[in-house]
Order: C-alpha cells, then sequence, then structure tokens
C-alpha cells in the first residue's frame, strides 16, 4: 500500500482501542450474505435473520457488486449510521489455520498471536505485550518522560489479559477493571508499607525486592491515571448504561486528560449463544441483537464524544472473538462453536467499506463449519500496528506478525509513512551488538552470561534466572568489572521452556536483560 501521510504530527498521540466479544460471536447473524440468503435460511429456518417482518434486517450498501451485497442485524442501526458517514469497515472471512474451538485456547491463540500450526499454539506472551515493548524498548514498566502512561490499559475484566503479557518480568499494562480510576488508585494505595531498608541477599529477598519495584511502577501508575481523568472530561451525554459504554466513556474522559496509552483493551461477554440466541418470530430480536446493540450503541456514542472533544483523529476502534458460529443452527434455537467470524472496525480515519467478499454457504465441513479463510486475524492487528500506530518492521517482527500481508483497513491519507515509524532498531536488541549475550542459547545442561561493562569501575551485581510465571529461577549476588565478564549458569534442573536472564546494578538498578531458552 502506498504512504501517503507527509507529516509525522500526531503519530504518537494515536490509541488503539479493542473490543474482545467474549464467547465466540455469530457472524453469520451479525453480517449476513444477501446473495445467498435462500441458503441462508435452509441452514437457519429457525433463527435467521428476515428480510421482512417486524424487524428486518438492514441492507448495509447498495453500491456493494452483487457478490459481496449483505444485510446486517437489525439491531445495528448505529453501525449502519456511521458506515454512511464512513466511519465503520468490514472485514469478512477471518480466522486463522485450523481453528481450535475452544474458548479458552481459542482466546488464548487470538491474544498471544498465535494459531494452529505447532509453533504457534504455546506462547506464554501476548502480542500486545511484545509489540508494545519493541515499540518502545526504553519503558520498564515505569513512566518515563516520554511516555508517562502505561502502555496498555485493560478495562471491564478483573483478570489481566494475556495479550499484554511480556517475556520479561516488567509490565507495561495496567487493569483498570471497574471503569473507576479515582477508585483503582485508592485501591492501589492499599498496596504493602513502608519500603525495606534492608532486603536480605536470597531468593526471598529478591522476591521482595522485585515486589517492591513492581509496587512503585503501579503506584506511579495510579497517580497518573488518576491525573489525567480528573483532567478529562466527556462532551457527550447520554451513554448508554451498559459496562462496554462505561469502559468507553473512561478511554475518552482519559484521552481527553491526556493520557498516552497505546492500546486500550475493552470487554463485552455473553456471545456463547447456544440457546435462546432469538426470539421466536421476531429473530431480529432476542439475546444476540441487544449485544450487537449494545456494541453498535456504546461505539457511536464514544466517537460523537471523540468528536465533540476534538479527539476524533486519534483513536481507531476493532472488535474480536475467539470464533464464530456453526453455519447451521442447532436445536436449540441457537447455534454452536464455529470457526471464521467477521471483525468491524470504526474510526474517522478508516478505510470505510466491505474488506474480502461474502462467506460460502454451499461449501461447508461435514459438520456445518465455514471454510476458505479469507483474512487471518494477525493480517488485521499488523495493519492497525504499523499503518495506524506506526509501528515499524521490527516492532512487526517481534509481535511474530511479519510474516502476513496486512490488510488496507486505515484510510490512505492517514497511514503512517515509514519515515514516522516507531519502535526500537533491530541492532539495540542483536545480542551480538548489546553488551550482553548467553551462550550456549539454546541450553541443555549449561551456559554462560556474556557481559560487558564499558566503564572504569567494577559495581555490585544481582544476577536472576525468571520463569515465564514469574517465579525466581536461580539469584545471585555478583561483582560486574570492567571489560567482559562471564558467569557460568547450571540449567540441569530448570524444566524446559523460556526463561528471563537480568544482571542488575545494585548501586541505581539499572539492568540489562536476556531470554534463555532451555530444552533437553
Amino acid at each position: 500500500m502506498d504512504k501517503v501521510l507527509q507529516s509525522c504530527s500526531g503519530v504518537s498521540d494515536r490509541a488503539l482501542v479493542l473490543i474482545q466479544l467474549k464467547g465466540g460471536n455469530d457472524g453469520l447473524n451479525t453480517v449476513v450474505p444477501l446473495n445467498q440468503y435462500d441458503q441462508y435460511m435452509q441452514l437457519r429456518p429457525t433463527i435467521g435473520l428476515s428480510n421482512s417482518g417486524l424487524t428486518p434486517l438492514i441492507q448495509l450498501d447498495a453500491t456493494l457488486p452483487i457478490q459481496d451485497q449483505v444485510g446486517i442485524n437489525p439491531a445495528m442501526t448505529n453501525f449502519k449510521a456511521l458506515y454512511d458517514q464512513g466511519f465503520a469497515s468490514i472485514v469478512q472471512g477471518v480466522g486463522y489455520q485450523s481453528m481450535n474451538q475452544s474458548h479458552f485456547k481459542g482466546t488464548d491463540l487470538w491474544l498471544s498471536g498465535g494459531g494452529g500450526s505447532y509453533d504457534l499454539n504455546n506462547l506464554t506472551s501476548g502480542w500486545m505485550g511484545r509489540a508494545l515493548n519493541a515499540m518502545y524498548p526504553d519503558v520498564y514498566g515505569a513512566p518515563t518522560a516520554e511516555m508517562p502512561d502505561p502502555l496498555g490499559i485493560q478495562l471491564g475484566d478483573p483478570n489481566t489479559s494475556l495479550g499484554f503479557h511480556t517475556e520479561t518480568e516488567h509490565q507495561n499494562a495496567i487493569n483498570l477493571s471497574g471503569q473507576d480510576p479515582a477508585g483503582f488508585y485508592s485501591l492501589i494505595q492499599t498496596i504493602g508499607g513502608a519500603p525495606l531498608l534492608n532486603i536480605p541477599n536470597s531468593d526471598y529477598g529478591a522476591e521482595i525486592d522485585f515486589m517492591m519495584g513492581v509496587e512503585q511502577s503501579i503506584n506511579q501508575y495510579a497517580q497518573r491515571i488518576t491525573e489525567v481523568f480528573n483532567l478529562g472530561t466527556n462532551a457527550a451525554s447520554g451513554y448508554p448504561t451498559t459496562s462496554l459504554a462505561g469502559q468507553l466513556k473512561t478511554v475518552a474522559r482519559m484521552i481527553s486528560g491526556g493520557c498516552k496509552t497505546k492500546i486500550f483493551l475493552c470487554q463485552i461477554g455473553g456471545f456463547d449463544t447456544h440457546t435462546g440466541q432469538v426470539v421466536a418470530g421476531d429473530t431480529g430480536t432476542g439475546s444476540h441483537a441487544n449485544l450487537l446493540r449494545g456494541i453498535c450503541d456504546a461505539v457511536k456514542k464514544f466517537m460523537d464524544d471523540l468528536q465533540l472533544l476534538g479527539l476524533e483523529d486519534r483513536v481507531m476502534t476493532c472488535t474480536f472473538s475467539e470464533f464464530g458460529r456453526t453455519a447451521k443452527e442447532n436445536g436449540s434455537v441457537g447455534t454452536d462453536h464455529g470457526t471464521l467470524s467477521p471483525m468491524l472496525l470504526f474510526g474517522k480515519n478508516v478505510r470505510a467499506g466491505v474488506r474480502g467478499t461474502n462467506v460460502n454457504l454451499f461449501d461447508l465441513t461435514n459438520d456445518s463449519q465455514l471454510k476458505n479463510m479469507q483474512h487471518d486475524y494477525r493480517q488485521v492487528f499488523a495493519s492497525l500496528l504499523q499503518d495506524w500506530l506506526g509501528a515499524n518492521p521490527y516492532v512487526l517482527e517481534e509481535a511474530l506478525f511479519d510474516q502476513y500481508e496486512q490488510v488496507a483497513v486505515v484510510d490512505k491519507a492517514y497511514t503512517v509513512h515509514p519515515d514516522c515509524y516507531i519502535g526500537g532498531a533491530p541492532t539495540v536488541f542483536d545480542p551480538f551488538q548489546r553488551p550482553i549475550s548467553i551462550t550456549p542459547n539454546p541450553a541443555r545442561r549449561s551456559t554462560e552470561l556474556i557481559y560487558t561493562h564499558p566503564g572504569r569501575e567494577g559495581f555490585r551485581a544481582q544476577l536472576t534466572v525468571h520463569g515465564m510465571n514469574g517465579n525466581i529461577a536461580q539469584v545471585r549476588s555478583t561483582w560486574v568489572e570492567p571489560g567482559r565478564n562471564v558467569y557460568p549458569i547450571d540449567v540441569m534442573d530448570m524444566p524446559t521452556g523460556m526463561y528471563v536472564v537480568r544482571l542488575e546494578n545494585r548501586a541505581n538498578g539499572m539492568a540489562e536483560v536476556v531470554k534463555l531458552q532451555v530444552v533437553r
């Protein structure tokens, strides 16, 4: 795609809002292929959306080619309004190869940047966390002058999302469950007590030191979140009284208060519609319609708010769900776990329209699943990272999205020019250029940490090996001399997996971090 944005002004202020539809959204009753409407009704005689009657489906865009004509759920009137303004888009047939139809595993794959292949099936970090770390390599889980806010903020779910997990011990995201920044700050103030002055040089002491560092960072972020919330405002009135609307209302207020967070993750549940998906006799109503109405109404008010605040050029919003539903209805006025589903995108600067063509209802699997994926979800996220947030190629590589051809979802006039890309240069992370490295890596029995100290004076250091779950596998005090230092590490008793080795200067807290893979 041509990159036509000539000015870097405003790129660093952009934000991405992701809305996770938990449970597996029924894509066929969200976006109906009108060119196959009779086949659609054969597959869904009870729950299919009517072309007439009390609540008929909405024809989205009569200018589309016949084979691409779609109707949308009658509850999505505000989606239609945004689409007609050029502020909404649909990406058809989204998924990944060999889709997993488990809620838990499917969700993990979407959040980790994984897929059905063996090498991408068990990632322990999230694509958002990896991408944000690569975009801002100098932000180590604490505010900086460049980035005073957490790189990611999660709302609507008390459980921390895998999407923000990183491969190091620092976290660049905050969970703001409950949409109450002031309440969050009050909660944070109750953590811990007076800092310990004498930390023992032991595994126990290392754990205490680590937790105190985390607490300090959280307190700093808590103060900042409260500050931007209090400075911000909402210009639009009449937000729906739903959880999602409350989450988006908070996002708008925080951005208006100066928040520079890059990715906000919001959630709405209830999409596991095995039973009672529609109201018999009036299929445009029911639980699924209520959910879709809740999304569209909340997003419409959110976008109205951003426009009134003068922030509409700064935010892009995108929905995703762990899987779609079966093409054929079940016997309980509902649908079962499926495969492909559309993604919905919103924003003043979205590339409006429909990406892709209708799913093929005449070519299904033996268990009535949609086939022929058109877009891998990583293509969409890669485009949002690079074309909207300005992530450089190294960031896409770290997110594990560099091998996926991007989908044009950002308006060409607002696509980030390569000269404006953000992210750590690959040479910064090259183990042959950095002062720290590990060899051999992967390691089976033992390995060596090599650190070249450029200073003239030595310093007392702590060498720590962390597992991906944050547990400390090894810790010891050591001394760093000017020049080349070699530290043997015995991995015989460490389980197979990824680890993080950290060498910290005990005088100033500065640390070098490197990954270690243990294999058997």
